[in-house]
């Protein structure tokens, strides 16, 4: 895996991310901090990707066993340390799926075997940070 980051010059704080699988992102800092509101912080970024790590497993482990998903959104809240590096602390994912018939414990389960077992990202993020989950299921 491979990425190459480029800053956007002199007047600001804008980065640009080009992805060795041939994607763009940029990230850009609040003014405060010499940015221009742009686009996410990186450390948004970074929760963002612990977020679709979580809802890309939990999806195909519904859909794996043969589930009738329709919907996945997670909400991610996060706590960072007050002191640099200002690492993530507490990070909550808030889980609400749809379907026809799921059942709650198949959700709570491929929720679980995210985080027990397939999710990298937050796996590198409970390093430092507290993480819980919490899951609502929607009939759709």
């Amino acid at each position: 895996m491979e990425c190459t980051i480029d800053w956007g010059g002199p007047q600001g704080m804008l980065f640009v991310a080009r992805t060795g699988s041939g994607h763009v992102a940029a990230m850009d800092g609040a003014p405060e901090g010499g940015g221009n509101n742009l686009a996410p912080r990186p450390m948004e970024m970074m929760l963002a990707g612990a977020g679709g790590c979580a809802a890309y497993d939990v999806v195909l482990i519904l859909k794996r066993g043969r589930h009738d998903v329709t919907g996945c959104q997670v909400r991610l809240e996060a706590d960072r340390a007050e002191t640099d590096p200002k690492v993530f602390t507490r990070i909550h994912f808030n889980f609400t799926v749809t379907g026809r018939n799921l059942p709650q414990a198949a959700v709570e389960r491929a929720v679980k075997l995210s985080h027990d077992k397939y999710c990298s990202a937050s796996a590198m993020l409970a390093q430092t940070a507290e993480i819980t989950h919490s899951v609502t299921v929607l009939e759709h």
